[in-house]
């Protein structure tokens, strides 16, 4: 009798072991997802912002060349308006 006990006992403790070690594990893997989810998310953060400050340099290059070909529109309009008599 003394032997079945001890090995339901031995049992037992196997099978929380066991469970122990699996819970841990998957706690360390959830870990580690977790960690690979933020890094990545930051990197997109980054990237994101890199490319807000690259789209803002182009709208002011765009806005300032619209800009200079508009004042230079105005100009041949009144250049074209007031034709020189010679």
């Amino acid at each position: 009798m003394v032997e079945i006990f001890a090995a339901v006992c031995g049992a037992a403790v196997s099978a929380g072991v066991l469970a122990t070690g699996s819970s841990v594990r998957r706690a360390n893997e959830g870990r580690e997802a977790l960690v690979r989810l933020t890094v990545g998310l930051e990197s997109i953060s980054s990237k994101l912002e890199q490319l807000h400050v690259d789209i803002r340099s182009d709208r002011k290059e765009i806005f300032g060349r619209i800009t200079s070909l508009e004042t230079r529109v105005a100009r041949m309009e009144v250049h074209s308006d007031h034709p020189h008599h010679g």
